[in-house]
């Protein structure tokens, strides 16, 4: 049985590209029940970009929310926070005693910032070891990773490798990558890639007055409501595509083709299809966050089912290092 692990960061609510292309595709994974799923939200790895207490308490709460509320069965999943189970940071000081400084210099987390090193902690430098440790104290055989993660990835397995090498035993589980090729890039508000960090994203959680006010923030060119229109090169149109069925969007390019048909019109579907398309989901998702209790005792159920896997390998690592 492959054991599978994702994490997920803590960064805020997820949007519309988190749940598309990471959150829908993680639930439908642990649903395979010959495959055993581990999924925790990355808080500690927060602490690099933000040190506000309530802030990531919220937006931790806001994550699990999300899960929830698109239906992660947690009877098949061990679900928790990455912090509550505080084996992953003695293990992270041990790899990063394996790891050599040329690595981490390399990494992109690393070299994206390092023009201005003055706002470069040493969290986000060692940032893929702690990543390694996360997946390398569950012993996890997948992780589901975009591309833009596969550097770090390769890094967990190299340093997996070293650290058998050294001790001379096979310790620790050297990952395997699993990347979907059918998911795509999910485009935000500008067409750029959906992000926070270019606050282009479409926030489905919102009040309906909010998320109103989100959609008409796509953008659009100013080609006159009368003449017809390219869908194929509308932000509109390819988000309206994500969610729609074939008729739908078949229907959709009809009227742009067709003139007389606004960009203000094809966002008010869009908003509408929203609604329709995930109506359980935000009331799922408005539940939970008006009921912390019960995120707090789910979560907890998994950091339960943790810890016994977390304590066992870290006996290992200690007992291989003369630490036990």
């Amino acid at each position: 049985m492959a054991r599978v692990l994702t994490g997920i960061q803590s960064s805020g609510r997820p949007h519309m590209g988190n749940i598309l292309g990471a959150i829908i595709p993680a639930i439908q994974l642990a649903k395979d029940n010959q495959e055993e799923s581990f999924i925790f939200i990355a808080d500690f790895h927060s602490l690099t970009s933000s040190k506000d207490a309530e802030l990531r308490k919220e937006n931790t709460l806001a994550v699990a929310a999300a899960w929830l509320a698109f239906g992660l069965d947690i009877e098949k999943t061990v679900f928790f926070r990455q912090s509550r189970r505080p084996e992953v940071a003695e293990l992270n000081w041990y790899l990063n005693c394996f790891t050599p400084f040329p690595m981490l210099a390399n990494a992109h987390s690393f070299k994206d910032k390092s023009e201005k090193l003055a706002d470069v902690n040493a969290g986000l430098f060692t940032y893929p070891v702690l990543m390694a440790s996360d997946i390398l104290l569950y012993s996890a055989d997948l992780v589901p990773v975009g591309k833009d993660q596969m550097q770090h990835l390769e890094m967990t397995r190299d340093i997996a490798s070293t650290f058998n090498r050294i001790m001379e035993e096979d310790i620790l589980t050297i990952p395997e990558a699993r990347i979907s090729e059918s998911v795509k890039t999910i485009p935000g508000t500008d067409g750029q890639k959906m992000s926070k960090s270019y606050n282009n994203y479409i926030d489905i959680f919102l009040p309906e007055k909010q998320l109103k006010k989100n959609v008409n923030t796509i953008v659009t060119d100013s080609t006159p409501l009368e003449e017809p229109k390219d869908p194929d090169t509308c932000n509109v149109f390819k988000l309206y595509s994500l969610l729609a069925s074939e008729e739908q969007i078949q229907g959709m390019r009809a009227k742009y083709l067709g003139g007389n048909y606004g960009y203000g019109h094809a966002k008010k579907e869009f908003m509408e299809l929203i609604l329709e398309k995930f109506s359980e989901e935000r009331k799922a998702f408005d539940y939970y966050m008006s009921h912390p209790e019960e995120i707090e005792k789910k979560l907890a159920e998994g950091e339960e089912k943790a810890k016994s896997i977390a304590e066992q390998m870290l006996q290992r690592v200690r007992e291989k290092l003369g630490f036990r």
